[in-house]
């Protein structure tokens, strides 16, 4: 018996070492990948938007010397810009509501969400949950570079443009502003479009009443008409 259990534990302790060498390969080759991703990490710092510096440095003192603020925790600020397509049309062809999707990421540089009827019309032949529209939220880093491309390059694009009206606030300091061609975005062919849209860019900020808002999209650059 005894002679017989001697080939089984020699045939055991092959197994044993191929399966140790097999752990310390795979922990050796662990370690090698994680290292360029951790140098891909530290070689590509996160840079903030040029917007967010000129607001801290320069809006943020304006605005406490302006209104008086006791800290500088109280200076309104942009909170969040909601891009919405609204799209009727796409009840019976429902291509332009796809197109109008792909057209509203490349503007903004993040997936549109489509938005769906809450309630149905017979009128307009509409039913509960049919989608009639997409749209973008856009916060922190992403929504001041599209509020800084929106003022600088976008508006400049506009036909006879002398500024846009100081009376589209919602009396808490929140402005809405209307589009009627998505061809003044630089992202957009012109070629390529079936057809043209319009869209809403709602400015959401934190400041209580329109004036201080008002004031801060002024610092922002946003061109009132006067």
């Amino acid at each position: 018996m005894a002679e017989q259990e001697k080939p089984k534990k020699e045939k055991g302790k092959p197994k044993a070492e191929s399966e140790a060498k097999a752990k310390s390969k795979a922990e050796a080759k662990g370690k090698g990948e994680a290292k360029p991703k951790a140098e891909a990490k530290a070689a590509a710092p996160k840079i903030p938007p040029r917007l967010w510096d000129y607001y801290r440095q320069e809006c943020v003192p304006k605005m406490m010397q302006e209104f008086r603020y006791r800290s500088s925790m109280q200076v309104p600020r942009l909170e969040k810009i909601v891009i919405n397509i609204g799209l009727g049309e796409a009840i019976q062809n429902i291509k332009l509501l796809e197109s109008a999707s792909q057209e509203l990421a490349a503007i903004t540089g993040q997936k549109a969400v489509v938005t769906r009827a809450r309630r149905s019309i017979a009128a307009f032949k509409l039913r509960e949950g049919m989608p009639i529209g997409c749209m973008v939220t856009l916060r922190r880093d992403r929504m001041y570079h599209f509020f800084d491309k929106l003022v600088n390059v976008v508006l400049a694009r506009v036909r006879d443009f002398r500024g846009v009206s100081d009376k589209a606030f919602d009396g808490r300091g929140n402005y809405t502003l209307g589009i009627k061609e998505q061809i003044i975005f630089p992202e957009i062919d012109y070629d390529k479009i079936d057809k043209v849209k319009g869209m809403n860019i709602s400015i959401v900020t934190t400041a209580p009443t329109d004036e201080e808002g008002k004031y801060l999209l002024n610092l922002l650059g946003l061109p009132f008409r006067k």
